[in-house]
C-alpha cells in the first residue's frame, strides 16, 4: 500500500495506528484493463485505493461515454451516489491500465470516517480537492477556448496523456477527437 499511504500522508498526517486500522478492512485485488469496477445499474458495495494502474470515470448520455476525472497511483475511486445516499450511481469507474487496488466495503469506510479523525479530516480534504477539480473544470470548459482547456488539463493531470486513449482526453475536454489531435500537432 506504499503509493496510497504516501499519497494519503501527502494530504494529511495520518499516523501508523490509522494506517494500521484501514488495512484491517482492505483487500488486495487486481482487474485487467478495460474492467469496470463500477457498472451501470449494479450497486457496488466497495470504494477502491489504486496502488498500481489508471481509471477513469464517465457518465453515459444517450448512450455515450462522457469521460468525467482520472485516477491514478495513490488515489481512491468511489461512487458518491452509493457512499452518501444509498442510490447506484450515475457514474461508471473502468480500468485503463492493468490495476492493483485494495477495496475496502462502503459500510466499512464510512464507520472509518465516523470513528477516526484522521481519517475523516483525510476524506474532507479529498472531497474539498475534488469539489475544487470540478468547478474549475466546469469554469474552464464555460470560459476557455479548447487550446486553453488542453493546457490546464495537462497540468492538472499529468500522467494521463501518455498512458490513455486521446479519445477519453478528448471526452473529458468537451472537443472532438480531430480538434485535440490538431491542438497536440501544434505543441
Amino acid at each position: 500500500m506504499e503509493n496510497i499511504i504516501n499519497n494519503m500522508k501527502s494530504l494529511y498526517p495520518i499516523s501508523d495506528e490509522t494506517i494500521r486500522e484501514l488495512e484491517t478492512c482492505v483487500t488486495l485485488c487486481h482487474f485487467p484493463k478495460r474492467h469496470q469496477l463500477i457498472k451501470k445499474d449494479i450497486y457496488c458495495k466497495y470504494a477502491y485505493f489504486i496502488e498500481k494502474g489508471m481509471t477513469r470515470s464517465f457518465w453515459l448520455v444517450d448512450g455515450e461515454e462522457i469521460t468525467t476525472s482520472f485516477s491514478c497511483e495513490g488515489g481512491i475511486v468511489f461512487s458518491m451516489d452509493e457512499l452518501y445516499y444509498k442510490k447506484v450511481s450515475e457514474e461508471f469507474v473502468e480500468t485503463l491500465e492493468d490495476v492493483e487496488v485494495y477495496s475496502i466495503l462502503l459500510t466499512d469506510l464510512t464507520r472509518l470516517f465516523e470513528t477516526n479523525l484522521e481519517l475523516s479530516n483525510w476524506g474532507r480534504i479529498i472531497h474539498q480537492n475534488e469539489y475544487r477539480r470540478l468547478h474549475r473544470s466546469h469554469k474552464e470548459r464555460l470560459t476557455l477556448p479548447a487550446k486553453e482547456r488542453y493546457e490546464e488539463f495537462k497540468k492538472q493531470f499529468p500522467y494521463v496523456e501518455q498512458r490513455t486513449n486521446l479519445r477519453y482526453i478528448a471526452s473529458y475536454l468537451g472537443i472532438t477527437l480531430s480538434t485535440l489531435s490538431r491542438l497536440r500537432a501544434n505543441d
